[in-house]
């Protein structure tokens, strides 16, 4: 059975694992394996992670013992919320943990005083973009990605929806 809560310091080595995994399994055909290894040991390591958990950045979920999916979101204004990540376990997609991590952290930042949230999703995106289109999000613009440098020209889809 899966449970959805709260990250806690002993599911860091876990949200790690399920990101790293999510992050290959998304972008391995879409990205460079240089450009990939760098964005996993920025963002999914033990370090930042732990850091993100303790500020309660991350939602967990968990069959058992182990961490099966992952996400994290927050306020970017006194009325925007933001889904930083959401990565579930390759070999668990389809079967709604997504769905419930993505309900989990909405909920979160509506009581925070969000009414309207964000994703960026990279272009291309096969696994992305349709989950966050059936899910409410439209298209709003494009923008270079977050962490590309200066002679990258990969580009992020902003995606927003009310809630």
């Amino acid at each position: 059975m899966i449970t959805i809560m709260k990250a806690r310091r002993e599911h860091v080595e876990g949200i790690c694992r399920v990101c790293t995994l999510g992050y290959w399994d998304t972008y391995g055909e879409m990205r460079p394996a240089s450009y990939i290894q760098r964005i996993v040991d920025e963002f999914y390591n033990s370090e930042r992670v732990a850091r993100e958990v303790q500020n309660g950045e991350y939602w967990v979920a968990v069959d058992g013992e182990t961490v099966v999916g992952a996400g994290g979101g927050g306020m970017i204004s006194d009325t925007e919320g933001e889904l930083f990540a959401l990565y579930v376990d390759p070999e668990r997609r389809y079967e709604g943990i997504g769905t419930l991590l993505l309900t989990a952290i909405t909920d979160e930042l509506r009581e925070s005083g969000a009414k309207v949230m964000w994703v960026s999703v990279a272009k291309g995106n096969k696994k992305g973009i349709p989950f966050y289109e059936s899910r409410g999000f439209t298209l709003q613009g494009e923008r270079k990605a977050y962490a590309s440098l200066d002679d990258e020209d990969y580009v992020s889809l902003r995606y927003f929806r009310q809630i």
